[in-house]
């Protein structure tokens, strides 16, 4: 089996959020900011209730979110970017039920994480993206171009990620194979 990799392109990801924006489907647009921008497994978001980030008593959005993830069972706070944000507030108005990510049914329950693989998973084939992204590409994709930039130390990307040393994270988000490509393709004996 493969290892699921992120997303490296940023046009690619800023197609695959579009791609649910030209459609109309609001709720699969959300699903993709959120996954990206929080690098939250996909069993969390799912889990994840309008009332988790919307304050009906203030009547606004809150900026952070905690929940306890389910794999590690550790409680994590997360900010809600400017992106998050605005997919929520053109998303809310829409809403189907007590989770954000609700089905198309009555019942109101959460998509599965089949469900959540299929829309990330078709879309990404229908634009002609690589076969292997999913949501666990979109946990990764936020880490990754964070570690590229050098924006934020490898230091706060394994904590985010609960990871317990440097190089776990590294290869987990693909730097390491990333890196030897670089080696094999920038060396200049000449």
């Amino acid at each position: 089996m493969a290892a699921t990799e992120p997303i490296r392109d940023k046009k690619q990801f800023r197609a695959l959020t579009n791609y649910y924006l030209k459609k109309g489907q609001l709720r699969n647009y959300t699903l993709t900011v959120m996954a990206a921008y929080t690098a939250l497994r996909i069993s969390d978001l799912l889990r994840l209730k309008w009332s988790d980030v919307y304050d009906e008593r203030l009547e606004t959005f809150c900026t952070h979110i905690t929940l306890r993830e389910m794999k590690t069972g550790k409680a994590k706070t997360v900010a809600l970017n400017r992106h998050i944000l605005s997919a929520l507030r053109q998303y809310f108005p829409h809403r189907r039920g007590e989770f954000i990510f609700s089905n198309n049914r009555k019942d109101g329950k959460a998509i599965s994480r089949v469900q959540a693989w299929r829309i990330i998973h078709d879309a990404s084939v229908a634009l002609g993206l690589t076969s292997r992204a999913s949501c666990h590409s979109l946990r990764k994709i936020w880490g990754y171009h964070v570690w590229t930039s050098g924006a934020v130390s490898p230091v706060v990307l394994m904590d985010i990620y609960n990871h317990s040393n440097y190089e776990v994270t590294r290869r987990y988000l693909g730097v390491a194979q990333d890196d030897l490509y670089h080696a094999y393709l920038d060396m200049k004996l000449t």
